[in-house]
C-alpha cells in the first residue's frame, strides 16, 4: 500500500509562568494516514462408470475428510492478517483438490443425489474461497471472523450438504466444524482506551482523526506500549497527563472493532509516524515549561510529519 504524505508547519513553543502557576505551550506535528479463484467445474464420473461399494466409497470420503475439516478449522483459527492470508489460500487448495477427486467418483446409487449436491456445494465453496482470498489480500477482510461472515452462505450450504450425505449412509462428509458469524459493525466510544497506561505528566497528545474510518492510535515508549486509544472518524481526542519521554506513534484504521482480537475486522490499514515525538518538562526557579503535541490522521495542507505503512505482523497489538 502506498503511503500518502503531507507537510505542515511545525511550531514549537514553550510555556512559562511564575513557579506556582504553570502555563502550557504547544508544538504540533501532522501527518497523513496512507494509508480470485477459478471455478473448479462440475465434472463428475461418467454415467457408465461402475458404482463404488458403500465400503469403498466410505474409504474415499474418509481419506479426504480430515484434511478438509482441518483446513477449514485452521482458517477459522487464524490470528493476524498474514496467517489469515496463508490459511485461506491453503484451504482453497486443499478443498479444490478434494472436490476434483470426489467429482470423479461413482458413488453408490442410493446416495448419488446427495453425493452430487455435496460435490456442487464443495465446488461453490472453493470458488467463494478464491474471491475471499483476494479480499484478504486487499485488506478488505482482516480477521477470521470477517472471512467466515463473507463465506456465510456457502459455508452453510456445504455444512448442510455434508450432513445430508452423512445421514444418508453414515458417510464421513460433515467437514464444517465452525460456525459462520453475521457481518457486524462494532465501535468503541470516542476516546475509549484499548490499553490505558500510566499517566501523571504535564503534557498532552491531541489526536485528530478526520479520516472516513475509525482509528486506534498506539503510542510506544521503547518496546513498551504506553497506551492505545480509540478515536472515531471525524472526531478528535486529547490524551492528558502524558509522561516525559520519546515516543513512537502507530495507528490502524478500519471498520468493525473486534474487542476480543483487538483488531478491525474489515478495511484495515497499518501505519506509523516516521519520526518520534518527545515530551519534555523543564522546571526552573521562575517557570515550568512542557510540550504538547497534536497529530492528524488525515490529509491536511502543510504537514511536516511523514507516515509509513507497517507490516501487520509488526504492528504493536
Amino acid at each position: 500500500m502506498s503511503c500518502v504524505l503531507a507537510l505542515a508547519t511545525l511550531t514549537l513553543g514553550a510555556c512559562s509562568s511564575p513557579a506556582p502557576t504553570p502555563e502550557g505551550g504547544s508544538s504540533s506535528v501532522s501527518g497523513v494516514a496512507g494509508g480470485t479463484g477459478g471455478d473448479p467445474g462440475t465434472a463428475s464420473a461418467s454415467p457408465g462408470a461402475s458404482a463404488l461399494t458403500p465400503e469403498a466409497y466410505k474409504a474415499e470420503l474418509d481419506g479426504r475428510h480430515k484434511p478438509m475439516a482441518a483446513a477449514i478449522s485452521a482458517l477459522a483459527g487464524a490470528r493476524g492478517v498474514k496467517a489469515l492470508d496463508q490459511r485461506v489460500t491453503k484451504a482453497e487448495e486443499a478443498l479444490a483438490g478434494a472436490a476434483e477427486s470426489l467429482a470423479a467418483l461413482a458413488p453408490p446409487a442410493e446416495v448419488r443425489t446427495q453425493h452430487d449436491a455435496y460435490v456442487t456445494s464443495l465446488q461453490d465453496f472453493v470458488t467463494a474461497l478464491g474471491t475471499t482470498s483476494g479480499k484478504v489480500g486487499a485488506r478488505a477482510l482482516c480477521t477470521s471472523s470477517a472471512v467466515l461472515a463473507d463465506l456465510n452462505a456457502k459455508l452453510k450450504a456445504l455444512d448442510e450438504a455434508g450432513e445430508a450425505l452423512q445421514k444418508a449412509g453414515g458417510y464421513p462428509a460433515d467437514v464444517v466444524d465452525v460456525k459462520a458469524v453475521r457481518k457486524q459493525t462494532r465501535r468503541l466510544g470516542n476516546g475509549s482506551f484499548v490499553r490505558k497506561g500510566s499517566f501523571g505528566g504535564r503534557s498532552s497528545l491531541e489526536i485528530d482523526n478526520g479520516a472516513p474510518r475509525d482509528a486506534v492510535v498506539t503510542v510506544m515508549r521503547g518496546r513498551s506500549k504506553a497506551f492505545s486509544v480509540y478515536v472515531r472518524r471525524k472526531a478528535t481526542f486529547k490524551v492528558k497527563g502524558v509522561r516525559d519521554g520519546s515516543y513512537k506513534i502507530y495507528f490502524t484504521h478500519g471498520v468493525d472493532w473486534d474487542g476480543r482480537s483487538k483488531a478491525f475486522t474489515r478495511e484495515c490499514s497499518f501505519e506509523r509516524f516516521q519520526k518520534s515525538v518527545t515530551f519534555r518538562t523543564t522546571v526552573t526557579a521562575t517557570q515550568i515549561r512542557w510540550h504538547d503535541w497534536r497529530v492528524t490522521l488525515h490529509a491536511i495542507t502543510g504537514g511536516n510529519a511523514r507516515t509509513a505503512p507497517v507490516d501487520p505482523g509488526s504492528f504493536p497489538g
